[in-house]
């Protein structure tokens, strides 16, 4: 009969919890019960076994042989004089069958240090050869924790950081105090439990309250039970309470994952050490953290977390393997990871995992600080991340913004990851932080205009994808007038476009894959924190400029999109977030934006009659042919001096222009002398600017037409 045992003591968060519940499984499944399974359920670890919850803890009491965890390379590991000998010592004398592995491990050890004239800690070359000798002479039951421990590689010997630096935290051992915690709950000679053993068994297991438990040292797996000042409420605890089978079952656990040396596929890497889902340290993605704490971190250990009833052989294979793949290549960083569970690149079975960073806390102790629960599904919306990867531009820029080390470039960089982050791991709606990417990726792009050593070190942000837009598209006003103007452009003679308006973000060399052109600098005008209306009235005199002297047949006021005309009404009239419209914009013009218009939400006032009469002024001749504005093989150019009058203020003047200039071409108007019905020069130029649908032009005619009859109308009466 199977039973289902809910451990609450073993919980994914705090490490060493989630290591306990580990211990445990893997103890009963080797010691007690084969078929031994587990798997976690409401934020607990489920144990079902043969074992009911009394013969459970009879087990432990009575039957559990504990493994040789030791690690004689460490200075405190209780095989040199000046170490603590409480636990070493009386296991040396033990006799109780129960602890025989373990007696007969320290004896061995205890020869081979003999024999190497050893008295105190090894270092540099002779630590290397007595990791070497223990390696082929202890026993396999040993040999599990210095596989867990210590990696040895060609160049030197490695340490996972899952524990420490090779089983310890500073000047904490966590093999003496594995000895220590093992003879507090086991009588080395009759190998009876303890006083007190079952009760503190009961807490461990099961979360009940127990009195009486010992002070200890717990080290980095329990940061609230570490010690220290703001660790718990009163007074500060220099010496914590812990559980003894808190810390026998957290590193019983912690043998599971064992690291694997691997040759790297690049012929001029030198070897490298694969540790289970491990990764660098990444601030980016959670509160708790920051850029700066990368520099002293040891790493990151993400925790998988499993639904389903699981061996210990299955979980054996996994925790061995710990596999993230992001595409061909292992995830190097909290960052990576993310993007691998988004895709599916970790194993299947896993729902979810407990995110660890490994971080530098109360002075230059390491704490297992928890982050955040990732969830593990496939998002597809984390797959627009892949392409700030052409070039390898997101690493090339994370790199370069640690490396430069200035406050804009870092808040630049944690903005860009902490989005990357949530992107990654979104479950709901991800328009608003794709948005917030739009944003931050602009405001790299215009960093990056400004600073040629950034150039050197990161090429332009990637073009991307329609999809982009379409994800980021909220409906409203001023989504839809940034990516119209955004997808503001020229075309040649042959119908290729050109002048995009990133081209005057930033000096670069157009094409698919944009790469820096200093000889472009002059083309350069867009100013970051301007106002919008004054760099789109520089983005128009330049375009004009250069569809001059290249020689193209019409303006540079070609659009896939379009925006509605009673959006043009709304920010005309200031009804629209202008500052929300200056950020987006720079971030759309990055992307190819798709062919479409802006449906409108509002009702708006009537545009003014400088807007009704000037606009065909600012339309492509074919837009105009379309909408028979003007007859074929006609062509209504934009004069100059219209801007420069409208951005100057002088909004009569360039009205009086634009008609002259309409007239010219044709087009009759019948109005002479017209109330432009809008003072702002500069925000009607902006207008302007803004495409609109064929449909929307033919009703500002229309208007304007309908607005002439009802001035001649009055006149005559």
């Amino acid at each position: 009969m199977t039973e289902h045992l809910t451990l609450a003591g073993c919980t994914p968060i705090p490490l060493a919890n989630y290591l306990k519940a580990l211990g445990v499984l893997r103890l009963v499944a080797e010691q007690a019960d084969r078929d031994a399974r587990g798997y976690w359920l409401n934020e607990q670890f489920v144990l079902d076994s043969s074992l009911d919850a009394a013969a459970l803890q009879r087990f432990f009491l009575e039957h559990y042989r504990p493994t040789p965890v030791l690690a004689p390379w460490n200075g405190g590991s209780g095989f040199y004089p000046k170490d603590n000998q409480d636990g070493i010592a009386p296991l040396t004398r033990a006799t109780a069958p129960r602890l025989v592995e373990l007696h007969d491990a320290i004896e061995l050890i205890r020869t081979i240090l003999d024999r190497e004239s050893l008295t105190e800690r090894p270092g540099g070359d002779t630590k290397a050869a007595l990791l070497g000798e223990l390696r082929a002479e202890l026993p396999d039951s040993a040999l599990a924790w210095l596989d867990a421990a210590v990696v040895l590689t060609e160049e030197s010997p490695k340490y996972p950081p899952l524990l420490g630096t090779g089983g310890n935290d500073g000047r904490l051992d966590f093999t003496n105090n594995f000895m220590q915690r093992v003879v507090a709950v086991i009588d080395t000679a009759t190998g009876e439990p303890s006083p007190g053993a079952a009760g503190w068994l009961e807490e461990a297991l099961f979360a009940s309250a127990t009195p009486g438990l010992p002070t200890s040292k717990v080290g980095q797996f329990a940061p609230g039970d570490a010690g220290g000042p703001n660790q718990v409420s009163g007074f500060e605890a220099d010496k914590p309470l812990v559980n003894p089978w808190d810390f026998i079952f957290m590193l019983e656990g912690a043998l599971l994952f064992a690291a694997a040396a691997t040759k790297r596929l690049e012929g001029t890497e030198r070897s490298g050490v694969s540790y289970p889902f491990t990764v660098r340290a990444t601030g980016a993605g959670s509160g708790s953290t920051a850029t700066g704490d990368e520099g002293n971190a040891r790493a990151e250990f993400w925790a998988p977390l499993w639904p389903d009833p699981v061996g210990l052989p299955e979980l054996s294979a996994l925790l061995a393997e710990g596999r993230a793949t992001l595409g061909r290549r292992p995830a190097r960083d909290g960052l990576d990871f993310a993007r691998a569970v988004s895709r599916l690149g970790v194993d299947r079975g896993l729902t979810s995992f407990q995110r660890y960073a490994f971080l530098m806390r109360s002075g230059k102790a390491y704490f297992a600080t928890p982050l955040n629960r990732v969830g593990v599904r496939r998002n597809p919306s984390a797959d627009l991340i892949d392409e700030l990867d052409t070039h390898r531009w997101l690493g090339r820029f994370r790199s370069h913004a640690r490396r430069e080390g200035a406050n804009r470039v870092l808040s630049l960089a944690r903005r860009l990851e902490d989005a990357l982050f949530e992107l990654a791991t979104s479950r709901d709606d991800e328009g608003p932080v794709v948005r917030r990417l739009l944003v931050v990726l602009g405001e790299i792009q215009l960093y990056l205009a400004r600073s040629p050593k950034a150039r050197d070190n990161c090429p332009p942000v990637p073009r991307l994808s329609a999809q982009w837009f379409l994800r980021a598209d909220d409906g409203s006003p001023e989504m839809s007038i940034a990516a119209a103007l955004a997808g503001l452009h020229a075309r040649d003679a042959k119908g290729a476009w050109r002048l995009r308006l990133r081209h005057y973000l930033a000096p670069e060399r157009g094409g698919h894959t944009p790469e820096w052109d200093d000889q472009a600098d002059h083309a350069v005008i867009w100013h970051a924190g301007a106002r919008i209306e004054d760099n789109l009235a520089g983005v128009l005199a330049r375009g004009l400029l250069e569809t001059t002297r290249g020689g193209f047949p019409d303006k540079p006021l070609y659009s896939p999109r379009t925006a509605p005309l009673d959006d043009v009404a709304d920010w005309l009239n200031g009804n629209l977030d202008d500052r929300r419209l200056a950020r987006l914009l720079p971030g759309l013009a990055l992307v190819d934006i798709p062919k479409g218009y802006g449906h409108s939400t509002t009702r708006s006032l009537p545009l003014p009659a400088a807007y009704r009469l000037l606009k065909p002024l600012f339309c492509t001749d074919e837009q105009l042919l379309r909408t028979e504005k003007i007859p074929a093989e006609t062509h209504l150019p934009l004069p100059r001096e219209i801007p420069r009058r409208l951005h100057s203020g002088d909004v009569a003047e360039a009205l009086a222009s634009g008609l002259r200039r309409l007239r010219a071409a044709g087009i009759r108007t019948g109005a002479h002398a017209i109330n432009p019905g809008h003072r702002d020069g500069r925000r009607l130029l902006a207008a302007l600017m803004i495409p609109i649908a064929d449909s929307a032009l033919k009703s500002l005619w229309h208007a304007e037409t309908a607005t002439e009859q009802t001035q001649k109308t009055s006149e005559t009466d």
